[in-house]
């Protein structure tokens, strides 16, 4: 097996190896980061990004897969799998204590990696940036520190229907302790969420608002943007769970003024259990430490700690060190292309999987919100959601069918279980075309 040159991967420089990036302080800023490939000219194709992935090009039952699946997780293209063998073959050690050349070279990707993520999501500083396993150990970090230290009896915090449970059983478990109230915000009946009864709910009881810029289920896109600076209004703080955004179309943590703002890698292209935490950084500032060990400290005596600057301070023990190279890699890799292009193309094809999806009899498509990423939850009038996976399994389709760890959606129509199609930007009508066609077969009885 040729293990792969960490330069062979878009995105990286091809003229230096892996040890030639400018070593950095821990508690620094890189230097610089390995720059993302410029987008490649005006609009978007599809199969660019279908022939970078190689698991989009395997059968499953003896038909060509189609992933439809991404809201679960997306696909990796090769440029994270190669990034993940060559930190494993030609860089593997651990980060931020260690005076050998292996030891700097890691703590160097770790950092570029760092700076890669601020930049996605354009927060003005790498400090801003605290990696996590995920969207939800991120959530129950600020939970279980800024919510300790702020959240009391009798304030309340308000979370948004349709938000995936990662997004509420944190703060129900927060609420509890503190004796707090956690307050749902209702959904319309499109799938969008109330901003009447929002801006009703809202006061200077209010603490936190939890909210996701997309929903997993209903695909509904809220206007964050607007209903974070109505809860500053009230100095109430503001978390946005984007997990199901950052894929689909870019971000800007300071244009929307997010207190806080969340995401995983493994829904971003990247490999599962990495993802990070932005946070203002006079609120990070102030947070104590979540978890105690090393690499969080700055001296430690049994009479006392005292602890690393953020973002160091909740990073305890040795972090997804080749977790983080995969993430710089499936960014570099996404931001290749051009994102507004993507978005745009995204948008199409789900008008056209709305379109075509209708023409299967006895569908129901759950949120039609006028803002949606490309996530269709449906039922089929006499089918169970499980048994529908199934079906579409046995020609190749993979989609989720569940509660899709939402719950409260779901029951907003009236339903406890749905099948879910989920699109990315290496999806086709082609795909599309083979669902409904899956779909209509099952329907026929054929």
């Amino acid at each position: 097996m040729t293990i792969p040159d960490v330069g062979t991967y878009r995105g990286m420089p091809t003229d230096r190896s892996w040890a030639q990036v400018p070593s950095v302080a821990p508690s620094a800023a890189p230097q610089s980061v390995p720059q993302s490939t410029p987008p490649r000219g005006r609009g978007f194709d599809p199969m660019e990004a279908r022939a970078d992935v190689p698991v989009l090009h395997r059968t499953v039952n003896g038909h060509p897969l189609v992933w439809l699946d991404n809201g679960a997780t997306t696909q990796k293209p090769r440029q994270v799998i190669e990034a993940l063998t060559a930190y494993y073959s030609a860089a593997n050690s651990n980060i931020h204590r260690g005076a050998h050349t292996m030891a700097r070279e890691a703590t160097d990707t770790y950092e570029a990696g760092r700076q890669a993520v601020a930049d996605l999501l354009g927060a003005a500083s790498p400090d801003s940036v605290v990696f996590t396993r995920g969207t939800t150990e991120a959530i129950n970090l600020v939970a279980q520190t800024w919510g300790r230290a702020n959240i009391g009896p009798g304030d309340e915090i308000l979370v948004a229907t349709l938000e995936h449970h990662s997004n509420i059983v944190p703060w129900q478990l927060l609420a509890k302790e503190k004796r707090a109230r956690l307050v749902p915000i209702p959904l319309l009946p499109d799938g969008s969420i109330d901003q009447a009864a929002f801006a009703d709910l809202l006061s200077f009881r209010t603490q936190l608002v939890a909210v996701s810029q997309a929903s997993n289920v209903l695909g509904t896109v809220p206007p964050v943007k607007e209903m974070t600076a109505l809860a500053h209004r009230y100095g109430a703080k503001v978390l946005i769970d984007g997990a199901q955004a950052v894929a689909h179309f870019p971000v800007d943590v300071q244009d929307l003024d997010a207190d806080f703002y969340v995401f995983s890698g493994h829904k971003l292209f990247a490999p599962t259990g990495i993802g990070a935490l932005y946070g203002k950084p006079e609120l990070l500032a102030a947070m104590p430490p979540w978890q105690g060990g090393g690499n969080m400290i700055d001296q430690v005596d049994f009479a006392g700690s005292t602890y690393a600057p953020v973002p160091h301070r909740f990073e305890a023990g040795t972090g997804h060190i080749s977790g983080v190279a995969g993430l710089l890699a499936a960014i570099n890799w996404l931001t290749g292309f051009d994102r507004e292009a993507v978005a745009a193309y995204e948008n199409g094809l789900l008008a056209y999987a709305e379109q075509a999806m209708s023409q299967v009899p006895g569908i129901a498509v759950l949120g039609s919100a006028p803002e949606k990423i490309a996530t269709l939850t449906f039922t089929l009038a006499g089918h169970d959601p499980v048994a529908i996976a199934r079906s579409l399994d046995q020609d190749g389709i993979a989609v989720r069918a569940g509660h899709h760890c939402a719950q409260p959606s779901l029951r907003h129509y009236g339903v406890e279980s749905a099948a879910r199609a989920s699109l990315a930007l290496y999806n086709t009508r082609e795909d599309v075309d083979r669902l409904v066609a899956s779909l209509l077969r099952l329907t026929s009885g054929s």
